[in-house]
């Protein structure tokens, strides 16, 4: 049964004109990045935090950055040097062969450093910042690094500040409960996409790593790929598809990618 959902799923790809990717956490687990899979998946990761008894959708809101900054950059400034120190596996370079296009919650930038150029990040970068209050509307690129003690997860020195005002600035990323995020960015690369989308006829819609909890990449991909059915669905845990619209793999991004790879070679012979 499996050798044929890999069959079917190869076909569809083959037969495509273009390809979407829409990726959640779960891609990025065969480079090495943790997934926050419930709480003790993020307690797992993150150690200290079990003793503060904090929570992922706790320590991801933004009032911390008001309350008590060390401890919101701690966290981010972590997560910051953890995703440039991370290489893409190989599962990102069969996904770019096939021209693929990117819908992703994943704030971390493997789809860029893998080499894509179109990726729509619906929760913001990290590799971007903005002003806390926010002062302004200007989005910048972080370049700068956050010392972190890894035994207390706190940020050390100083903090990234606002060039408009001087005072803090934080990831642009949209947390849990956040007024203040500014996604002009975000949403620039949202209208992109969907304009790309309505200039194509026949698409195949790769669901990578994306679960129920927060459903945001999985109604993109069963949205985008309710006119034809042609959803690919990539996930070890929640593999299923609804009322058989799309192929099931139940399995890691990578083992799919490269076992997709290869039934599409020999489907294209």
């Amino acid at each position: 049964m499996i050798d044929q959902a890999y069959d079917r799923a190869a076909e569809l790809i083959s037969c495509a004109d273009a390809v979407l990717v829409c990726a959640g956490a779960g891609i990025g687990v065969d480079s090495g990045l943790p997934d926050f899979r419930g709480t003790e998946g993020f307690w797992r990761a993150y150690p200290p935090y079990q003793r503060l008894g904090l929570k992922f959708e706790e320590i991801a809101d933004p009032v911390h950055f008001a309350d008590d900054p060390a401890l919101a950059w701690g966290f981010y400034g972590h997560r910051l040097g953890l995703y440039r120190a991370t290489v893409p596996h190989e599962g990102f370079e069969i996904l770019r062969s096939w021209g693929a296009r990117v819908f992703t919650s994943n704030v971390d930038g493997q789809f860029q450093k893998a080499g894509f150029t179109d990726v729509a990040e619906v929760h913001g970068s990290i590799h971007h910042v903005q002003c806390v209050e926010p002062c302004t509307d200007e989005i910048w690129e972080c370049t700068f690094d956050v010392e972190v003690d890894p035994s207390t997860m706190r940020a050390v020195g100083p903090l990234p500040s606002c060039p408009s005002c001087g005072g803090l600035a934080r990831p642009n990323i949209l947390m849990f409960g956040d007024w203040a995020w500014v996604p002009h960015r975000s949403q620039a690369q949202l209208d992109a996409l969907t304009s790309w989308r309505r200039s194509v006829r026949n698409l195949v819609v790769i669901e990578i790593g994306a679960g129920t909890a927060v459903p945001t990449v999985r109604r993109q991909a069963e949205l985008a790929s309710a006119a034809s059915g042609a959803l690919i669905r990539i996930n070890p845990r929640e593999p299923e598809v609804r009322h058989g619209r799309g192929v099931s793999l139940p399995s890691n991004a990578l083992e799919a990618l490269t076992a997709l790879a290869s039934s599409v070679d020999r489907t294209s012979r």
